[in-house]
Order: C-alpha cells, then structure tokens, then sequence
C-alpha cells in the first residue's frame, strides 16, 4: 500500500477548515518538509473509477495525471491532510513535496492553495476564512498573476511550467 509522509512535527486533528487538517505540533522552519504525497499515478479514467471511493486523496501531477490512492483501504495511508486556504502557509517543491512558506507555530493549521497544483474545470464554495479569501475556488486560479506572484516558488512542477509557456508567448 503506498504511502505519504508527514513530518513528526505535525499531527492531523479536528480543522474548523475542514473537519480534519494537519497542524504544527512544535515549530517549523521555512522550507522545511512538511509532507511528501505518496500514491499510485493515477489517468483521468482511473481517477474517475476511484473518486466516489478515495476522496480528496490526490493531487493533480500533470495534465490529466494524478497521484493518490486507489482503494478506500489506502486513503489513511496516503492522505496529507492539508485543507486549503487562500492564505496558505505551505507550497509545493517539485511535484509532490509540501513545504513550509515561512516559519509556523505550534498549534497553526498546516495549509496549501490548491492553485498551487490543480488545473481543472472544477469550481468550489471556498471555507478558509482567510482575510483575503476568494469566496469561490476554480481549477484555473493558477492562472491569475496576482497568484503567480504571491507563490512564486510554491507552484507544483508543472504548473510552474505552464506559467513559464505562457509568459513566453505573451512576450
């Protein structure tokens, strides 16, 4: 069964984000891991066989390619347990490795943007609370410059790609 790892300086525990997050146990330093997705590579179809079973236990890793479980059994393994906030304290290095954007406390809830790894069609009542909350979620927030500034550096692999393609033909 695949698994993620959590650092032992977070624990999962009741989110008044979304039922249950990760939070700090003790502090954690900027760029310090906080978790790494484990999974099977899942295809869109694949994806849509397993949804109803696993959940949101998966991350977008390419256009129409993701990573997570695949059996309702693996989903304690493989989950994270990062909610999302639109005032995110963790990004993403690489394609599936979360770290911490600045220094958090002990206590903080550990969160992610998922303009940060998705790129889909899917749009979502947002729950953070966050000052700056945007309310209502897209699949192609990732795509908005106001973003790509404040996360520059926290994109998955990919994403940070497409950014990149399109910068370049606008020039």
């Amino acid at each position: 069964m695949p698994g993620s790892y959590i650092t032992p300086k977070a624990w999962v525990r009741a989110s008044a984000i979304h039922g249950r997050g990760l939070f700090a146990r003790s502090p954690i330093g900027k760029g310090e891991i906080v978790a790494i997705k484990g999974g099977h590579v899942l295809d869109s179809r694949a994806l849509a066989r397993v949804k109803p079973r696993i959940a949101w236990s998966y991350i977008q890793i390419d256009d129409g390619f993701f990573l997570g479980a695949m059996r309702a059994a693996e989903v304690k393994r493989n989950k994270i347990w990062l909610n999302h906030s639109c005032q995110p304290n963790v990004g993403i290095r690489g394609q599936c490795v979360f770290v911490a954007m600045r220094a958090v406390r002990g206590g903080e809830e550990l969160t992610y943007d998922w303009a940060m790894e998705e790129d889909s069609r899917e749009v979502t009542r947002c729950a953070c609370g966050s000052p700056c909350c945007r309310k209502v979620l897209t699949g192609r927030d990732w795509r908005r410059p106001d973003l790509q500034r404040r996360y520059a550096g926290y994109f998955s692999a990919y994403l940070a790609e497409k950014i990149r393609c399109r910068r370049r033909v606008r020039r």
